[in-house]
């Protein structure tokens, strides 16, 4: 751990390739023919790394949409498996963490435990689950389901899965390996666990073949910030992707998910709020200006009509786009994301923006805050978050790549730095450690007598 006691940022690097603006695959000088290029994805991590970020993330989903045909044909709607790819990763980086989102609604516990304790013991301590929900319905199609869970159920079913999980993890202590070549004595049999789970959704007996993770589990992440997924982050999230677009939201969520961590005996440092932050990043303000307005030139109509359609759940292709939105459901009518529903109508409705305006506002940062300016002005505007109770750190989401990524490394860290904001060489030998979290107690340790051990 860091012997400087200076409460510091932390950064996730947030890949959506070829960038996370709808638009960024038309960038002149996005590689958009790289999708699914390694070598690509690797000078990406390699790049994170060089900049001292805690983590590379990549989000997923289980669909290509056909809801939206432009979308199809106007958007990126293809990318590899993340734990693939992060376990490839994981040889040609040292150093920084990698996060892959896994959702709940349609994998199995013990697939999910196996894959990540691996990604762990090859990464040698650097692995983390962002634990979501899937959101669309054509996603269920894909799966053997005609219809998509509702959302309490998903939840529901989450976080009974999340218990599976971290149950398997445990199925081994951590000195269950002797390696005793002499008594022929590989492993302590009494340091292995059945888990016998029996519950609403899972019946999973364990224990998980794969050694108990180099960080006793990896760090859970979520990204909810619904009634239910905020409950759920307090109870067992240790990172929280999150959106919100002013610091008296941001305040809000930060004070209200941190406010809930005593009741489940938690303390506030064990969980790191991370909003995703969009930066448009010129050396001049008006180089960033200028960047801003050739993304929005390359948005074609179809395309962002589309992507705001399926933010909100609601087919906006039959409105005029220079027209304010339509009366919308209300939120217990929804069944996609609900936290993003929100969020968007009431920026909407605050600044007064037409359909074209917002997908405009949206196409880039998706939801979350987009940030523009030099890199001190940049510097600005996350240190007024992290030192005003909105945040622990952000999610940052370069606008195409890899040049945004490459800007935020060479312009924005080194002044973070300056300003004693971040760090200047990592600390640690795990994603736990550089993100300050504590490292699991097995079960066996706390509650012996509760834990069967394997006949």
């Amino acid at each position: 751990m860091s012997t400087d006691n200076k409460r510091q940022i932390k950064l996730g690097a947030f890949f959506m390739i070829p960038g996370h603006h709808v638009a960024a695959w038309r960038h002149p000088e996005a590689e958009a023919h790289s999708v699914l290029d390694f070598k690509f994805y690797k000078k990406l991590a390699q790049t994170a790394e060089r900049g001292k970020f805690d983590m590379v993330f990549l989000a997923d989903g289980y669909a290509v949409s056909k809801r939206f045909p432009a979308a199809l044909e106007q958007t990126v709607s293809v990318r590899p498996e993340p734990l693939t790819l992060l376990s490839a990763l994981s040889a040609v980086t040292e150093h920084i963490g990698l996060a892959a989102t896994v959702s709940t609604t349609y994998n199995e516990p013990f697939h999910v435990a196996r894959k990540f304790a691996s990604l762990d013991h090859l990464s040698d301590g650097r692995a983390a689950w962002n634990v979501v929900t899937s959101s669309q319905d054509e996603e269920a199609l894909n799966f053997n389901q005609q219809v998509h869970l509702l959302h309490e159920k998903r939840y529901d079913r989450a976080e009974e899965f999340l218990n599976v999980v971290t149950g398997l993890w445990d199925s081994w202590e951590d000195d269950a390996f002797l390696f005793d070549k002499e008594a022929a004595k590989f492993a302590d049999g009494s340091k292995a666990h059945t888990l016998n789970h029996e519950g609403k959704w899972f019946n999973v007996r364990g224990p998980l073949n794969v050694a108990r993770p180099v960080q006793g589990h990896p760090v859970i992440v979520q990204a909810g910030a619904s009634e239910p997924g905020k409950e759920l982050a307090a109870r067992t999230a240790e990172v929280i992707f999150t959106a919100w677009q002013t610091l008296e939201e941001a305040q809000a969520f930060y004070s209200d998910v941190k406010g809930r961590l005593a009741k489940y005996g938690r303390s506030p440092d064990s969980l790191k709020i991370m909003p995703g932050v969009f930066p448009i990043i010129g050396r001049t303000e008006e180089e960033a200006l200028a960047k801003k307005r050739q993304l929005e030139e390359l948005i074609p109509v179809e395309a962002g009509v589309s992507l705001l359609s399926a933010l909100i759940s609601f087919d906006l292709s039959g409105y005029d786009v220079d027209g304010p939105l339509p009366e919308l459901p209300q939120l217990a009518q929804v069944n996609g994301g609900k936290s993003r529903f929100t969020l968007l109508k009431d920026l909407a409705e605050r600044e007064g923006l037409t359909i074209r305006k917002l997908y405009q506002r949206i196409a880039g940062a998706r939801g979350h805050r987009e940030i523009l300016g030099t890199p001190a002005q940049i510097a600005d505007q996350l240190e007024e978050w992290f030192n005003n109770g909105a945040a622990d750190g952000f999610n940052i989401m370069p606008p195409y790549l890899p040049g945004g990524l490459d800007d935020f490394v060479e312009l924005v860290v080194p002044e973070l730095q300056r300003r004693g904001l971040f760090r200047t060489e990592y600390e640690g030998t795990t994603l736990r450690d550089r993100l300050g979290l504590s490292r699991p107690i097995h079960p066996a340790q706390l509650q012996p007598a509760n834990i069967a051990a394997l006949s």
